[in-house]
């Protein structure tokens, strides 16, 4: 027997597709080339990398990445402190990379990626290692100040989170030309 779609599916999925339109370009960019990586979808040097400092970020990403694995396998299902310490560390410095990478504008794009990247059930970490991340020196001042800023009060004191997987995953679209007819 088949699963069937909810019409909350295909309404959660515009959302999701809405959610990410809203990002500047930049941001849609790496958030894709990051999905390829994490996700292992496709050759992100091939797809992504246009110049060597480019390809450069790509291998570093992607040995930073390598603790995604370590990370999913560690999301705790509590808050006992005991089952934190092996997954939040590597999680706050996977964060502390991808801000650094000067790409994700603040708490929105961040966690539209990473419940991507590791799925719905990290959702109750994520404003914490954010804001670990975002205070940390190696990022400038006024960047740690935009970034701090843009998680909302809702969101660093939610009483709970939704276990719904998200359903829009963006990938690489290729350029079509299109020629008018005469």
């Amino acid at each position: 027997m088949g699963t069937q779609a909810r019409p909350a599916d295909g309404a959660m999925t515009l959302a999701e597709m809405k959610e990410f339109a809203s990002f500047p370009a930049g941001t849609q960019r790496y958030i894709r080339r990051s999905l390829d990586i994490g996700l292992d979808r496709e050759n992100a040097m091939e797809r992504w990398s246009r110049d060597v400092v480019e390809a450069a970020s790509i291998r570093a990403q992607a040995r930073i990445y390598a603790r995604l694995d370590h990370i999913r396998d560690h999301v705790p299902d509590d808050s006992g402190l005991d089952a934190i310490e092996p997954f939040f560390a590597p999680l706050v410095i996977l964060t502390a990379f991808d801000l650094g990478q000067d790409r994700l504008v603040g708490f929105g794009s961040y966690r539209f990626l990473y419940e991507r990247l590791i799925g719905a059930h990290v959702r109750p970490w994520l404003p914490g290692a954010f804001c670990a991340a975002a205070a940390l020196p190696h990022l400038h001042p006024e960047k740690r100040r935009v970034l701090l800023q843009s998680i909302s009060e809702a969101a660093a004191t939610a009483p709970g989170w939704s276990n719904r997987e998200p359903c829009f995953f963006p990938e690489w679209v290729e350029k079509v030309d299109s020629v008018l007819p005469h």
